[in-house]
């Protein structure tokens, strides 16, 4: 854990209760003089830094040293849109793609997505938060969803397709905006729609489950 989010980061004395006192002392094994980093949701850039300066049984106190600003923002900025797959899968592979950096995900409805999946935000905004803490990342990924194909691409044309093509991706290219299939891939009609986009694949012999190429992808433009 790199640092911890808590609402009252940046107060001159913090007391750490509940699950993050168990974390803290239970787990890490913090101890008087050990110092510890806090944010909060409101300003995530500002890192605060405290000291422990007494433990009780169920209260952890500390005391501020100094508080900073902080810049953990890849040197490229991603934006995947990606056709809606199982939900449990989209929360598997989502702390990857948040530490990798993608900045931005739009979730696309294709013709061959699950219709019954509801994007859950608020669900996807703790389990980004939880893996901020782990990775150190200082700001939020965005969230949004696009009924279908077309009504994305006509909002970003400059969209880059992965599928099946002759044109493999080198990580020479600079892409910003890339488009992934669900399972099963695009139906005959999308793939007659994004003709007129670039496509590419990855230079692999293997066929890619959707979570597998999204984060291929991402590692592939950001790393």
């Amino acid at each position: 854990m790199i640092y911890i989010f808590d609402q009252n980061a940046g107060d001159e004395q913090l007391s750490i209760k509940g699950e993050n006192f168990k974390y803290l002392v239970k787990v890490r094994r913090h101890q008087v003089g050990d110092e510890l980093a806090f944010r909060t949701q409101e300003e995530p850039t500002t890192l605060h830094k405290y000291k422990v300066i007494s433990i009780e049984p169920r209260v952890l106190h500390l005391e501020l040293l100094e508080s900073s600003q902080t810049s953990a923002v890849p040197q490229k900025k991603l934006h995947l849109a990606w056709c809606v797959i199982d939900a449990k899968s989209v929360e598997k592979t989502l702390p990857f793609l948040c530490e990798l950096g993608v900045y931005r995900i739009s979730f696309v409805f294709c013709q061959r997505s699950q219709k019954n999946f509801k994007v859950d935000f608020k669900r996807l905004e703790r389990i980004v938060e939880a893996s901020m803490q782990q990775s150190g990342r200082d700001f939020f990924m965005e969230f949004d969803t696009y009924k279908d194909v077309e009504s994305f691409i006509k909002e970003y044309p400059d969209t880059v397709v992965f599928d099946f093509s002759n044109e493999v991706f080198s990580s020479t290219d600079e892409v910003e905006r890339v488009l992934i299939g669900c399972e099963g891939g695009f139906s005959v009609e999308e793939k007659e729609f994004l003709q007129t986009q670039r496509v590419l694949r990855l230079d692999t012999p293997m066929v890619l489950r959707s979570e597998t190429a999204a984060v291929a992808v991402a590692s592939k433009i950001l790393l």
